[in-house]
């Protein structure tokens, strides 16, 4: 019997890897996806069946928003069954931020979904968009035993593949844009393409995918810094329908011990806004209670966002405050790694 080839469906959402440079006038306009073939023959080579399907109206990385998210689940929802595995064409600024999303509201995922992009367009003389374009395909066709190598939300860029909810973008300039300083790659391109199987996540097989759509954006970010007023924050928190901050505090999880700060957190959690704790280091991870400037907020009930990203950490919020959990579930649940987000 012959084996049928895998089939991907290329989900083009916006962003610089789909422009091109018009040859008369230099300007950048969009690419025509749906003669990839043409733009891209080596795409001919791959051992898979490739479609594509784009955003009516593409848009700039920098307006995204959950809007969008829900709008790329939908597509992988209605898709699920005819596709072995799909890429996700997206502007690098903002990728880290939907890719993370993507993988908390997919749940019960088994298949890949590949996000990828590129710092330059795909007609550019020196583009990183046709490798990162090509391996990105490689990579979510691949099967072992007629399964599905990959059954993640993945990113990859710059010969990386990286778990998506692990990655930041670090670089506005270099190809390699992005980094997952808290979790090992997934594999590498090279002569050979490698895959770390022991790092991948192993989700369960046996269950139906679940489309989580319900995204609550009522969230802070407040990032600590020397001299942070009183005044600023109580702004912050006064804001109408906040239901969640995530604080960026010092190295291992620490902040100021000031009177002032500990009773205005302690007062926000009672009336039942959540408080994640996250650090503002790229690497490395909160352990509240290590040093007595974290001690407090570890005991007035703080939640540890122990080594997520700043991106993960917000999507996941987002997620979890649209489930209408209890307190005390919604407290055991972000502690708790759901998509292999922390360690």
């Amino acid at each position: 019997m012959t084996k049928s080839k895998p089939n991907i469906l290329l989900i083009y959402t916006g962003g610089t890897i789909g422009m091109v440079k018009d040859a008369d006038t230099g300007a950048l306009k969009s690419f025509d996806f749906e003669n990839l073939l043409v733009r891209i023959p080596e795409l001919k080579l791959l051992d898979c069946n490739i479609d594509t399907v784009s955003f009516k109206d593409p848009i700039d990385s920098s307006n995204m928003n959950p809007k969008y998210w829900i709008q790329i689940a939908e597509i992988i929802e209605n898709n699920y069954q005819v596709f072995d595995g799909f890429v996700v064409l997206h502007g690098s600024d903002t990728m880290s931020y939907t890719a993370s999303a993507l993988s908390f509201m997919l749940e019960n995922l088994a298949k890949p979904v590949v996000f990828t992009g590129s710092q330059l367009p795909i007609g550019d003389l020196r583009t990183d968009a046709k490798e990162n374009l090509i391996t990105s395909i490689q990579v979510a066709s691949l099967q072992h035993k007629g399964k599905p190598t990959i059954k993640e939300v993945c990113l990859y860029f710059e010969y990386k593949l990286y778990r998506a909810n692990r990655t930041t973008k670090i670089n506005a300039e270099h190809f390699q844009a992005f980094a997952s300083l808290n979790y090992p790659d997934l594999a590498e391109s090279g002569v050979y393409l490698k895959i770390n199987n022991e790092y991948l996540f192993k989700p369960n097989g046996r269950k139906k995918l679940v489309v989580h759509k319900m995204l609550d954006e009522n969230i802070a970010l407040i990032k600590m810094f020397p001299g942070i007023t009183k005044t600023l924050l109580q702004n912050i928190f006064n804001t109408p329908n906040l239901k969640g901050v995530i604080i960026e505090t010092f190295g291992a999880g620490n902040c100021t011990t000031e009177t002032w700060f500990i009773d205005m957190l302690k007062e926000k959690i009672l009336k039942g806004i959540y408080i994640i704790n996250i650090t503002q280091c790229s690497g490395g991870s909160v352990i509240m209670g290590h040093y007595e400037t974290s001690s407090m907020l570890k005991k007035i009930g703080v939640i540890s966002g122990k080594d997520l990203t700043t991106e993960s950490a917000i999507s996941k919020l987002m997620y979890m405050l649209g489930l209408n959990m209890s307190s005390k579930e919604f407290k055991t649940n972000y502690q708790t790694s759901l998509r292999g987000e922390m360690t």
